[in-house]
């Protein structure tokens, strides 16, 4: 029988809120939480542990297709009013299904890459809607893991989880490091790594990337760091035929993307 929560002083419920709010929060305690009823049910259905679940009565009847795979996921089951869960969400229109999950065992070590499959590499990407477009990109793609630097925000963060779309449930998600020094590591064993950079580089088009690489972007605002640049086999630009100086990340992400699945 499920539990009917009420209160917002609920420890569960402060919980909730802070692992939403807080990445720091979401590290410490190896958990997550997900908002919105398509993005649980994806987390149950990719096999993410879900550790507790909290729905209004309206979002069990409403949406049915997706209440059942995470009831019967989860470990926990709590009823809470429409009130509760619009203090507890963090969205202004919450659709009434929340989830808590134990955070992914889907981070393989860089001793998994293989010269021949195909990897994006992202540098300190700070927006979260833009790492959520890449990670959705990806997954849709095909692309055999993305990697991440230390200075890139939370894959957990909200924002990120809802703009992949449930792909962060599914793409193996690569812990890189100094991105400049797991060039040079991967280098040293034959994998070709490519530096994205606005101005300069060698045609993408003509960059035979279907053999497999590591193609990398860099930052919003400063692209990718020189000496990140300077460790990479090589370097590879969009030709653009506007007076644009540079793309947005997601969007440069998305087009090297597709030639390296082409």
């Amino acid at each position: 029988m499920d539990t009917i929560l009420s209160s917002r002083d609920n420890p569960l419920i402060r919980q909730v809120r802070e692992l939403l709010g807080s990445a720091r929060a979401r590290r410490e305690n190896r958990l997550f939480a997900i908002e919105g009823a398509r993005l649980c049910a994806d987390a149950a259905r990719s096999g993410a542990a879900v550790t507790a679940f909290l729905y209004t009565r309206r979002a069990a009847e409403t949406y049915r297709s997706y209440w059942e795979p995470v009831a019967a996921a989860a470990q926990r089951r709590f009823e809470i009013p429409e009130a509760l869960m619009k203090y507890a969400a963090d969205t202004a229109t919450p659709q009434g299904m929340l989830c808590v999950c134990a955070m992914l065992d889907n981070r393989p070590g860089l001793d998994t890459i293989e010269p021949h499959a195909r990897y994006l590499a992202l540098e300190d990407i700070q927006d979260p809607a833009n790492l959520g477009t890449v990670i959705r990109t990806a997954e849709a793609l095909g692309l055999s893991a993305l990697l991440l630097s230390d200075g890139c925000c939370d894959p957990y963060n909200p924002k990120v989880l809802r703009g992949s779309m449930g792909g962060v449930f599914r793409l193996p998600l690569l812990p890189a490091g100094d991105l400049a020094h797991t060039a040079e590591i991967l280098g040293r064993r034959g994998v070709r790594c490519f530096a994205c950079v606005p101005q300069g580089g060698e045609d993408l088009r003509r960059a035979g990337l279907s053999a497999g690489a590591v193609c990398l972007i860099g930052n919003e605002g400063r692209g990718l760091r020189p000496e990140t640049a300077a460790a990479c086999t090589g370097r590879l630009t969009i030709p653009m035929g506007g007076r644009a100086e540079s793309l947005n990340a997601a969007m440069a992400a998305g087009i090297v993307m597709w030639e390296l699945c082409r």
